[in-house]
């Protein structure tokens, strides 16, 4: 792997925007997200609040951060298309430009909806997991884009295509687990237990709100998916490359990892320090899958520039 400015950027840009998402959890957990009313992009109609609430400076914070994250992910692409050629790299950095501008315009609805703060409905049970959706496939194309520009190879998703499909599956489950985990999170700050038992009624309760009856998919969910992950690194292990390999490790500590971090999420009744923790485990997790499924699917060898020119010389040589 070899790091010139461009993938030293590309880095930075995905581990501020991990800084966002945590910061964008820290507003849920504490019920910040009403701290500047419904109004966007001004908040409580102003530019800058003075003299702000703990929940007001904190969704202000918030917002100022995703701007800051708007602005790095703009002037990658513009530091791409400067000095790359159309390829991998140019793709990945307009996909993370056209899906940072969709987290934006998420965000943006969620607030002018009203669907922050105390609010239950039905609608804010859609939106809170469209936008971890949204915000994976942000950390998918901005890791791929820093991977390649640090000479990570093209995908090739034909060569091998039952690899493919299993990747996809995977990649697939991660998704579904950390909506439904998204799920959960809300419900556990909508509807806080005070111990254990009073949690595992609620769970039970017939009558309870959806978002409650719910929150037992995310741990089954997370349990299966982690289980196959698992699995899938044994499977695909044998003759995978050195690279590979070492992703394949990460991929199992941090699986274990995440799930000892889930039951004591649940045992400490998901204070808001470890639901940070939590999700900040998903993110790493995320972005390591998807590393691991771009390395696992990269044509064997790809030619650059140099080898081209290796290769002509040879070729004239041997004429």
């Amino acid at each position: 792997m070899t790091l010139n400015r461009f993938a030293k950027y590309a880095w930075f840009v995905v581990a501020y925007n991990i800084l966002v998402i945590l910061w964008g959890a820290l507003v849920r957990a504490t019920g910040s997200g009403a701290g500047c009313g419904s109004h966007w992009p001004l908040c409580d109609g102003q530019v800058i609040p003075l003299n702000p609430s703990i929940e007001r400076a904190i969704e202000f914070t918030h917002r100022g951060m995703s701007g800051i994250a708007l602005l790095l992910v703009l002037g990658m692409v513009i530091w791409a298309f400067r000095a790359y050629p159309w390829g991998r790299i140019r793709y990945g950095a307009i996909a993370s430009g056209i899906f940072i501008l969709i987290e934006a315009l998420i965000g943006a609805a969620i607030v002018l909806l009203g669907l922050v703060g105390v609010d239950r409905s039905a609608a804010r049970a859609f939106f809170v997991p469209a936008h971890l959706v949204n915000t994976f496939l942000l950390l998918a194309v901005l890791s791929l884009t820093a991977w390649w520009a640090s000479g990570g190879n093209t995908i090739d998703l034909r060569a091998r295509p039952l690899q493919t499909f299993a990747m996809g599956l995977a990649l697939f489950g991660f998704i579904l687990t950390g909506a439904a985990g998204a799920l959960t999170a809300l419900g556990d700050t909508l509807f806080p237990a005070s111990s254990l038992a009073e949690g595992f009624q609620q769970d039970v309760n017939p009558a309870a709100h959806f978002l409650v009856q719910l929150r037992v998919l995310h741990p089954v969910i997370a349990m299966l998916v982690g289980s196959y992950l698992l699995y899938l690194t044994v499977i695909l292990n044998g003759r995978a490359a050195s690279a590979t390999r070492k992703l394949a490790m990460s991929l199992r500590f941090l699986v274990v990892g995440q799930i000892l971090a889930g039951a004591i999420n649940v045992a400490l009744l998901a204070p808001t320090w470890m639901q940070l923790v939590h999700l900040l485990l998903a993110d790493v997790l995320w972005i390591v899958l998807v590393l691991y499924a771009a390395s696992a699917l990269a044509v064997e060898r790809e030619e650059t520039p140099e080898m081209s020119a290796q290769t002509r010389v040879l070729n004239t040589a041997l004429k």
